[in-house]
């Protein structure tokens, strides 16, 4: 039961330090690109929100037409 202890702690250890050396080998971007990325990720959002929401309006209006 000790062994099973030790090993398991020596694994967490071990995890964590593949963690640490993972997170080394990350390349932030910096701040202008971060700022291009989120408006293009913003203003996608916007648009596709706004083209599901008018093909909803138009399917609605169909179903309430075939439905009268």
């Amino acid at each position: 039961m000790a062994g099973s202890v030790k090993a398991e702690k020596a694994h967490k250890k071990s995890w964590f330090k593949g963690l640490k050396s993972e997170f080394k080998k990350i390349v932030w971007p910096d701040r202008k690109t971060l700022g291009k990325q989120t408006v293009a990720v913003t203003v996608i959002t916007a648009i596709l929100c706004l083209v599901i929401s008018v093909l909803d309006s138009l399917v609605l209006q169909i179903l309430n037409f075939l439905i009268k």
